[in-house]
C-alpha cells in the first residue's frame, strides 16, 4: 500500500504534495519524494524513511512549480533506499511516475527493455513504466499511457508526467483506490480524500479502467478503449 498525489494549478505544486503525503503517510512511510516542472524539466527529490527526511532536503533544495506529483512508500520490490523512492522516471526524466501496486509482469519487460539500452536506476517494479513511456512515446501524451497500459499487468494507480507536456498529468487505476478533487483553476489527485479535504470538497471517483487527462481547468475522463466518459461529481459532506 502507498500514497500517490498529483497536483496542476497556479499554486506552488510542493505545499500540496508535502501536505498531501502528510496525510497520507500511514499508506507507507519507508521513503517519500515529489517531482515538479521546473525551469523546463522535471526535477525530483526524494529521501528514504519518513517524511521529515524529505522535508529536510526540499529546505536546501526547493522545487518550485505549478505541476507535480508525489509519493509515500511501502516497499514491495527493492528495499527502502533513496533510489528505490517514488517518482521514478526513465533516464532523461521525459516521463516521471507514481505507483501504488505490483507490474507483475515487470521482469519480463525490464529485460526487453535493457536489450534495447535503458538503463535503470532502482530495484523496483514501478521505474518498468516510465520506462515503457519513453519507449513507446508517439508524440501523444495520452496515446503513449494507453500504449504503456496495454502492456503491463497487474494492479495499480498510476499518474504521469511528460516534460513536452507541461501543463498535464495523466493519471489511471486498475484494483487500487484514485480520486481527482476538483478546484478553481487547479485540480488534485490523490489516493485518499483527505489529502484534498482541504483544498475542495468536490471529486470525482475513478474506476478502474478509466484514464484521467487533468489540467489546471479541465478534467477529461475517458475509458480504456479512449472513449470519453461523463462523471457524476460526488460532494464530500
Amino acid at each position: 500500500m502507498c500514497g500517490i498525489l498529483g497536483y496542476v494549478g497556479n499554486g506552488n505544486a510542493s505545499d500540496f504534495l508535502i501536505e498531501g503525503l502528510r496525510r497520507l503517510e500511514y499508506r507507507g512511510y519507508d521513503s517519500a519524494g515529489i517531482a515538479v516542472y521546473e525551469n523546463g524539466k522535471i526535477e525530483i527529490e526524494k529521501k528514504a524513511g519518513r517524511l521529515v527526511n524529505l522535508e529536510k532536503a526540499l529546505e536546501s533544495h526547493p522545487l518550485r512549480g505549478n505541476i507535480g506529483i508525489g509519493h509515500t512508500r511501502w516497499a514491495t520490490h527493492g528495499k527502502p533506499s533513496d533510489v528505490n523512492a517514488h517518482p521514478h522516471g526513465d533516464e532523461n526524466n521525459h516521463f516521471v511516475i507514481v505507483h501504488n501496486g505490483i507490474i507483475e509482469n515487470y521482469m519480463d519487460l525490464k529485460k526487453d527493455l535493457l536489450k534495447k539500452g535503458h538503463v535503470f536506476k532502482s530495484e523496483t517494479d514501478s521505474e518498468v513504466v516510465a520506462h515503457l513511456a519513453e519507449e513507446l512515446d508517439d508524440g501523444d501524451f495520452f496515446s503513449t499511457v494507453r500504449k504503456v497500459l496495454a502492456v503491463i499487468d497487474g494492479s495499480y494507480s498510476l499518474v504521469f508526467m511528460h516534460d513536452a507536456d507541461p501543463d498535464t498529468i495523466i493519471c489511471t487505476k486498475k484494483d487500487n483506490p484514485l480520486i481527482i478533487g476538483l478546484g478553481e483553476d487547479e485540480n488534485f489527485i490523490a489516493s485518499d480524500i483527505p489529502a484534498v479535504i482541504n483544498y475542495t470538497r468536490r471529486i470525482y471517483i475513478l474506476n478502474g479502467g478509466e484514464i484521467a487527462v487533468v489540467k489546471k481547468d479541465s478534467v477529461s475522463v475517458f475509458s480504456a478503449d479512449g472513449l470519453p466518459i461523463s462523471k457524476k461529481v460526488q460532494e464530500v459532506t
